[in-house]
């Protein structure tokens, strides 16, 4: 007798973990996002700039999935707090570059305590099993920006 295979739409273990890891990151954002008197999107789109660097309203809006309206909104916002600043493109002095001028000042405070747990779990690895984890997270990453695209593009 064989042993059956999952039932339809099952999920491994593996699976429910990993979406559990996500949904946790998620929710620390969220919540450092909101010690920090901002939203979740708002503390993205700073990650966003600081990681990348300036650039266009358009060029932000496509990387944190916003619209026009919302994106402008959300800069608006962080303009007002003192995080970013709007100044003509040196190429083209009819389009706006939106550049990080700042950061919230407890930022680094709220978020220290999970960077230093995740710090001791990832120095628990051997350098091997860290250069796999790093691999993966590179390399992930870029999967999950290239699937975002994909479902923001016009269809």
């Amino acid at each position: 007798m064989s042993t059956p295979g999952p039932r339809p739409g099952a999920q491994s273990e593996e699976s429910r973990i990993y979406r559990r890891y996500l949904s946790a990151v998620m929710l620390h954002g969220h919540a450092g996002a909101k010690v920090c008197d901002l939203g979740a999107s708002d503390l993205y789109a700073l990650n966003v700039l600081e990681l990348s660097g300036a650039m266009t309203p358009g060029e932000l809006g496509a990387r944190t999935g916003l619209t026009t309206g919302p994106t402008t909104r959300l800069i608006d916002r962080l303009e007002q707090a003192g995080y970013v600043r709007r100044v003509p493109s040196p190429g083209d002095r009819r389009k706006v570059i939106v550049e990080p001028v700042g950061r919230p000042a407890r930022l680094d405070e709220v978020l220290a305590p999970a960077r230093q747990k995740i710090g001791e779990i990832i120095g628990g690895y051997s350098p091997e099993e860290r250069e796999v984890l790093f691999d993966y997270f590179a390399r992930a990453a870029r999967a999950y920006q290239d699937a975002a695209e994909e479902l923001n593009a016009p269809s």
